[in-house]
């Protein structure tokens, strides 16, 4: 039987009001907060307000009721003009918020996700390391417990929406002890922001992702409260892997949402752009080019889709997730140079968006699981690894 993934009108709905939002109210103010390295609180403020933020979470905790299918696609179409926007609201949610959701008891899910979901706070996800990325089994922050109290200390880098003015919370990975083959244990533990010790370094200078939160984070002797474990003791490490399937997913579609916007971008300009007294486009060279980006562009589409109706259905969604994620962060790679090729010199100004999607696309072949990553995780579901 076919695979159908059309869209329903509910999420067709919804994937035109974002599209709608992303050109009339992203599109004209993120280039120059890009190049400013601002963090864009009115668009964000605007996007909790439509209520993005709350997409996949119930309505019992100020959610939208919808499901992953629907977060994917705002991911896609705010992606198609800018990736510092959508990385802010996939961070929020799939990284911030969800593990909350999936793990949390109900009394941090009633503290935590109505003002998560309403954007009023952003949560961030504490995993990766300076001396551990891809090997997040390598965690050294270490959490010992006092009384009724963790006490944590360690560090963690490369952390999205961790130092904003409305940053509300960071879950992180902490030792908290060895099992019986002297591994280490970890568990997962909400820190809020401003709680003593906790320390939030300047904003990186980054490659892409200029309008974007990304941080370091220390703690030093930071105490909160034993209830604030998130899930079982001891089963952090193998919540945030879960989480980390899901955020794939979310990842895969917001790379096909650059990717089809170097499509788009590439398509105007080749209409618009003269040379030897006819548009570019007229050039066989630069039609093949654009077709070969918008079949690239289909078919990731297809992957991030096929891997979130898995997950919306409660199937196994692993592999799926793993190969939509290489395959559209490669085509977001490509698809970017191609559409800075095409534009030539002016691919190469920043006042081009074509220039910041191709600032953007490289994260994508390394933030939540590595390219490398992905294939070892697709050769495990296949059964050629242990």
């Amino acid at each position: 039987m076919p695979l159908d993934h059309r869209l329903s009108a509910e999420h067709e709905e919804l994937r035109r009001t974002v599209e709608e939002f992303a050109h009339d109210v992203v599109a004209p103010k993120i280039g120059d907060l890009y190049e400013r390295h601002e963090f864009p609180y009115e668009i964000v403020r605007e996007m909790g307000r439509m209520g993005l933020f709350g997409l996949p979470f119930p309505e019992e905790y100020g959610g939208m009721g919808g499901d992953y299918l629907a977060l994917g696609i705002a991911l896609e179409e705010l992606a198609r003009v800018d990736s510092s926007v959508a990385i802010t609201l996939e961070a929020g949610v799939s990284l911030g918020a969800m593990p909350i959701f999936r793990f949390g008891t109900e009394e941090q899910k009633r503290e935590w996700l109505p003002r998560l979901c309403s954007g009023e706070l952003l949560g961030a996800f504490g995993l990766t390391e300076p001396d551990c990325g891809s090997d997040a089994g390598g965690t050294k922050t270490t959490a010992r417990r006092e009384g009724d109290e963790w006490v944590i200390n360690g560090s963690k880098c490369f952390i999205t929406n961790s130092g904003t003015d409305i940053t509300g919370l960071v879950t992180v990975t902490a030792v908290t002890g060895r099992k019986p083959d002297g591994k280490p244990e970890i568990s997962a533990i909400i820190v809020p922001s401003g709680t003593p010790g906790f320390t939030v370094a300047a904003p990186y200078s980054k490659v892409g992702w200029n309008a974007s939160d990304t941080r370091e984070l220390s703690f030093s002797d930071v105490r909160v409260p034993f209830a604030n474990l998130l899930g079982e003791e001891g089963r952090g490490y193998a919540q945030f892997l879960r989480i980390l399937d899901e955020g794939r997913v979310a990842i895969s579609a917001l790379a096909t949402g650059l990717a089809q916007g170097c499509v788009d971008e590439s398509v105007a300009y080749a209409k618009e752009r003269h040379t030897f007294g006819r548009p570019i486009g007229s050039n066989q060279a630069i039609q093949f080019k654009i077709a070969d980006m918008e079949m690239r562009a289909h078919m990731a589409r297809i992957g991030w889709r096929d891997a979130a109706s898995r997950l919306v259905q409660g199937e196994p969604f692993k592999k799926e997730a793993a190969l939509a994620k290489l395959y559209s962060s490669t085509v977001a790679v490509d698809n970017a140079r191609e559409a800075t090729q095409i534009h030539g010199g002016y691919g190469f100004m920043n006042e081009y968006p074509v220039a910041r999607m191709w600032r953007d696309s490289k994260i994508l072949e390394i933030g939540e699981g590595t390219s490398e990553v992905q294939r070892m995780l697709i050769a495990r579901e296949l059964g050629l690894t242990s």
